[in-house]
């Protein structure tokens, strides 16, 4: 339920509908149709002596007629009540026209001196895979726009380019659904081959070094009649040969059968390659957890029936991030240190337990690492603001690289940037954005120590001057600080009644990072203002605030995102008729559990495709892998914080709730879509305050990944319109 790609599936009786003015009562407007009402057919499960009821279970049998149906109507019902907002249609131009200033740059890599990425043309709705030659000059290799099939977009969600740059394999999905299909383009041709390989939807590819054979990670044949669990489950990593048929392919990893200890309910396994190096480096991970187990084997060991593997660190040596140059793999680890280290062994005989460390944990985080020819770069997280940091070979002291401003360095799990290297290669390519700087794509030239711009993302052509992101600290209800960005117009005027929306996450480790979008430049410019709640369970405090986040903690993520939202008031931001709170995938615990713990703080809430119904989730297709990080119900000491963090069961009929707009994708392979399907129906039963709940449903995306520009827009403009309609804003209040 994460935000973002990585190798696993980490990732979470309704009255008519009246328009309302900010104090709550009822303002003439025009006729809404009532909101759809769902059919109620109570299951109760026993766990432990402690009953559970659910009155919507039948929706988890999707995607069956009268669900479908049911989704049909409520986003049909949404949309209707979305487009009678006055300056709705407005400010949907408005964040149109800012969205298409720039384009999109995602998903940077590097082979043989080429860069190559997904770039998102100012103006287009759907990425284009482009290889950039070492002069500057782009060609497109891929456009996806003529793959959709009747009613689904297609989207490229992952590539790979073989180490000599003249081949890419690369996936194709279409309708959001990730359901990748491999295809192989030759970079110079522009040509596809016949190579087409699909349940590719974790492939993780990596060349071998003579640019003829791959490795890729496999999902298995589906069953008919299989239970939602089993998607994921026996996963293969298999060697194919250009020109082989795929189904014929040689199986390097079985995850039910590994030739080493792993312990997990389900295993996600991935082989790579490194350029210039003799040595395969073999991934294997539970599925959303950072930690990895590592295990390596010489390229040679192909040639042989069985592939000996060496174990260079398994789960307990908490490594959570590797890099490899030759023979040497540097590994950043939280073991021993909660704010990370990096050591250093050799694949020749790897010993974790006797690694030298190359860089000691210090007051920073450390957050990602890559080897390049002329050492080892690292980036440190201080706050909201990273440093980068080169140890050259042979020095003992890492150097810090200035960059032209202080903002965030892309950890690898966010497709926006990262910090790039080759192996082969002197520099490092890094990606620099923060709240109010978009992203740039710079080069460290390790020759000149100079920082460039690769002038791949050009300048933002509107004035950012007027607009500011300053950095607080709150203290928690223990007295732990919680970071805190605010971001909003230099001028605003903290009249204690500006409309506020907070942002929270808190899960996997993954940290809530600065980042430019244009689209919230509309709500700052009505005199709003974007806040981000760095809550325990994300990443931003190292190893020791992700633990304070998950399974039994997870009541911190909750409970810090609420004090956070109280300091926007207490500061005078804001009150509680103008603030709503908003939380996305795994983040929807996050703004459920804030809700139904304190629904009289908040006006207004999104969900956007969250997780609210934590006692169901690991029955979905990626609930099993998902379970070291929230629990599982059939573990006694673990179902009772399961139970906690369950906004769905939390929901009390008669309680005046905020209003709510909830998103769902109809092929999400992450949240399933019955998860804010169960969630409207039991809100809009439920609150007695006669403000809306509405669901709008996508079903031509599924968990955001691969949506268009147009439906992120919409999207927004619809999110935006309906929080001032609530915040009583001038310009979106009903003629009387």
């Amino acid at each position: 339920m994460p935000r973002s790609r990585t190798l696993a599936t980490r990732i979470c009786c309704p009255a008519t509908l009246a328009l309302l003015l900010p104090a709550a009562a009822v303002a003439a407007g025009p006729a809404i149709p009532t909101a759809p009402v769902a059919r109620v057919a109570p299951v109760t499960d026993s766990y432990f002596g402690h009953q559970v009821t659910d009155p919507y279970r039948w929706m988890e049998s999707e995607p069956k007629p009268e669900f479908l149906q049911y989704l049909h109507a409520q986003d049909d019902h949404a949309r209707a009540v979305l487009a009678s907002i006055p300056g709705r249609e407005p400010l949907h131009q408005a964040i149109s026209a800012l969205d298409g200033l720039l384009p999109r740059i995602s998903m940077l890599t590097v082979a043989n001196g080429r860069r190559f990425y997904v770039k998102r043309a100012a103006g287009a709705q759907i990425g284009r895979l482009v290889m950039r030659d070492e002069h500057g000059i782009e060609t497109v290799l891929v456009d996806p726009a003529n793959l959709g099939t009747q009613g689904r977009h297609a989207e490229i969600d992952q590539f790979a380019p073989s180490q000599d740059g003249g081949l890419v394999a690369y996936g194709i999905s279409t309708g959001g659904s990730e359901n990748s299909v491999l295809h192989v383009v030759d970079s110079i041709t522009r040509l596809d081959r016949p190579d087409v390989i699909d349940r590719a939807q974790f492939a993780s590819v990596s060349w071998a070094p003579d640019g003829r054979h791959f490795f890729y990670t496999r999902l298995p044949v589906p069953v008919p009649g299989a239970p939602a669990t089993a998607a994921y489950a026996h996963l293969h990593v298999f060697e194919h040969q250009l020109g082989d048929n795929p189904d014929h392919d040689r199986l390097i990893l079985d995850t039910d059968h590994l030739p080493f200890p792993f312990r997990a309910q389900e295993a996600f396994a991935a082989i790579a390659a490194t350029p210039g190096s003799p040595w395969l480096l073999a991934t294997v991970s539970d599925g959303v957890s950072p930690e990895v187990a590592l295990y390596t084997a010489p390229l040679t060991a192909l040639g042989n029936p069985e592939i000996a593997w060496k174990q260079v660190a398994n789960q307990a040596d908490a490594v959570v991030g590797a890099s490899v140059r030759g023979s040497r793999i540097d590994l950043l680890t939280h073991k021993d240190a909660p704010h990370l280290r990096i050591v250093e062994t050799d694949l020749h005989a790897p010993a974790f337990a006797h690694a030298r460390t190359v860089i000691a944990p210090g007051s920073g985080v450390l957050t990602d690492l890559a080897l390049a020819a002329d050492g080892l770069y690292l980036t440190r997280r201080d706050g909201a603001v990273m440093t980068l940091l080169r140890l050259r070979d042979g020095a003992r002291i890492a150097e810090t690289i200035t960059l032209p401003f202080a903002g965030t360095i892309a950890p690898p799990e966010i497709d926006a940037g990262g910090l790039i290297t080759d192996p082969g290669r002197p520099g490092a390519d890094i990606s620099l954005v923060s709240w109010v700087h978009p992203l740039v794509w710079l080069h460290y030239d390790a020759g000149s120590h100079a920082v460039t711009d690769t002038g791949i993302a050009p300048p933002f052509p509107r004035d950012l001057k007027p607009y500011q992101a300053i950095e607080i600290k709150v203290p928690a209800h223990d007295g732990t600080l919680i970071p805190l960005s605010i971001v909003s117009r230099r001028d605003l005027q903290r009249d204690g009644q500006r409309p506020v929306l907070i942002d929270g996450y808190g899960a996997y480790g993954i940290s809530n990072d600065p980042a430019f979008n244009p689209t919230i430049l509309p709500w700052l410019d009505h005199g709003g203002v974007f806040a981000v709640a760095h809550v325990r369970g994300g990443g931003e405090g190292g190893q020791a605030w992700h633990d304070g986040g998950r399974i039994a903690t997870k009541m911190n993520t909750i409970t810090d995102f609420i004090t956070c939202a109280e300091a926007m008031i207490s500061r005078h931001y804001t009150d509680s008729a103008h603030l709503a709170g908003t939380g996305t995938s795994a983040g929807g615990i996050l703004i459920g559990g804030a809700i139904t713990q304190r629904p009289e703080l908040f006006r207004a809430a999104l969900i956007r495709v969250g997780a609210t119904n934590s006692t169901r989730g690991e029955f979905t297709a990626g609930g099993p892998a998902n379970i070291p990080e929230f629990g599982s119900v059939t573990n006694q000491a673990q179902f009772p914080s399961l139970l906690r963090m369950d906004a769905f069961q939390h929901v009390r009929d008669h309680v005046a709730y905020p209003a709510v707009l909830l998103t769902g994708g109809a092929d999400d392979p992450r949240v399933t879509v019955w998860e804010p399907g169960k969630m409207a129906a039991r809100l809009q039963a439920a609150t007695s305050s006669g403000r809306p709940v509405l669901l709008r449903i996508e079903f031509d995306a599924g968990h955001g990944i691969g949506s268009t520009r147009d439906q992120r827009d919409q999207e927004t403009a619809d999110e935006h319109a309906f929080l001032l309609w609530q915040m009583g804003e001038p310009g979106f209040q009903p003629a009387p």
